[in-house]
């Protein structure tokens, strides 16, 4: 068994990632990226400073953690990887059901801002 260093198996890892995964995949990686990071810096923010506005805060919390759900299962239906799971829909269903759910989600939250 050979013991490969932390830096190693990142490297390998980013390697694999860039050569095998499809370009449409990157992207929304990147977009669960972006979320991901939006929704830390919100509850880092929450933590700081408070949470005078509840409604504010926890109506953008929340849209963050559903637009990170979104983009899961939208990364889910279009990796080719899992076509046999999704035989029924095409990416470009799976894309319009992404965008439903956001204007649904959004209109959701705005609401409850209040």
């Amino acid at each position: 068994m050979s013991s490969l260093s932390l830096p190693a198996v990142i490297r390998n890892f980013y390697d694999e990632y860039m050569k095998n995964t499809p370009k449409k995949l990157k992207i929304v990686d990147a977009y669960l990226s972006y979320v991901l990071m939006t929704g830390i810096l919100q509850f880092v923010y929450c933590c700081l400073v408070g949470t005078f506005p509840f409604n504010s805060f926890l109506s953008g919390f929340i849209c963050t953690v559903g637009c990170f759900v979104l983009g899961v299962s939208l990364r889910l239906q279009a990796n080719p990887q899992n076509k046999i799971h999704f035989l029924g829909i095409s990416q470009e269903r799976g894309f319009a059901d992404f965008i439903f759910s956001h204007i649904i989600l959004h209109l959701v939250t705005m609401n409850f801002i209040g």
